[in-house]
């Protein structure tokens, strides 16, 4: 498994995390907003491992997004969540094959 699905697995686990009701805000509040921050981060190593691998990315521009978006109350859990089910999806993919080889 190459280090960017674990990073999405990750990520994605902390985006569900960070969407539970109440819990999450409590972490980002309490956090002084930095927990948005580190995942912007995160979300921004994965974007370059991602597309290094030339795997999908989708998620993490969602997750970026919801980093800079996320200290709207409604805005923040409904990103969180989406963000959290992309990353998911795209760390369960099948990594595809390009370049096949063939015998020689």
């Amino acid at each position: 498994m190459s280090s960017s699905r674990v990073l999405k697995w990750l990520t994605g686990a902390f985006e569900i995390v960070l969407a539970i009701p109440f819990l999450g805000g409590a972490l980002v509040i309490g956090s002084g907003y930095s927990a948005l921050g580190l995942m912007f981060i995160l979300h921004l190593i994965t974007l370059i491992l991602s597309s290094k691998n030339r795997e999908p990315f989708y998620g993490s521009v969602v997750g970026i997004l919801t980093s800079l978006i996320a200290w709207i109350p409604i805005v923040g859990w409904v990103m969180h969540l989406i963000s959290g089910i992309l990353l998911m999806v795209s760390a369960a993919q099948k990594p595809r094959n390009d370049h096949p080889t063939y015998p020689v």
